[in-house]
């Protein structure tokens, strides 16, 4: 391949990650108050990596995070910061990478087929709520006092079940419609 011509692959790379951070920042706008908000982040992570491969998905994930983190309102109710990233639900945040990650790990593992993709979104959603539940323990352990797993589960996880599941049926059929427009990843 031409120089060229690599060098218009990596600048479409480039608008590909930028474009699908954005649609997380647009997914997270549209939010249902709770304790842990219900938006549409996780879908756009798992829209993300599902359409983009397991290494530009995650840089769109980076990407998007460190928006925040300088404090652009890409987060739920536009809000945006690192304040916002160390507070109660910020583990869930940062758990968008390393469900990004673990989706990486998996196409990376065992290839690019339907079934390795609808198994590593639901692989991804399990991180996310690990770490995001560890978070917030931790942290409202830290500010308001103890909380037992359960009393975290019912809160922040059991909640969200059905709806995951169904944003990731939803990401894994947009997934597959975009498969033909945009193309995967190498690596």
């Amino acid at each position: 391949m031409s120089a060229l011509g690599k060098k218009r692959i990596k600048t479409l790379d480039m608008v590909y990650i930028a474009m699908f951070a954005v649609i997380m920042a647009v997914c997270s706008w549209i939010s249902i108050p709770a304790m842990v908000p219900f938006t549409l982040q996780t879908f756009g992570v798992f829209l993300a990596v599902g359409t983009l491969g397991g290494k530009r998905g995650s840089l769109a994930v980076l990407i998007y995070l460190l928006l925040g983190a300088v404090g652009l309102p890409v987060f739920s109710g536009f809000a945006g910061g690192l304040g916002y990233m160390m507070g109660s639900t910020g583990g869930y945040i940062i758990g968008f990478l390393l469900s990004a990650l673990a989706m990486w790990t998996m196409e990376r593992l065992l290839g690019k087929r339907k079934w390795v993709l609808a198994l590593s979104m639901g692989l991804g959603l399990l991180v996310c709520y690990i770490f995001g539940t560890l978070w917030f323990m931790l942290v409202y352990t830290r500010n308001s006092g103890e909380i037992g797993l359960w009393t975290a589960l019912v809160w922040c996880v059991f909640p969200f079940i059905i709806p995951d599941v169904i944003k990731i049926g939803l990401a894994f059929t947009v997934c597959r419609r975009l498969a033909g427009v945009i193309k995967a990843d190498q690596a």
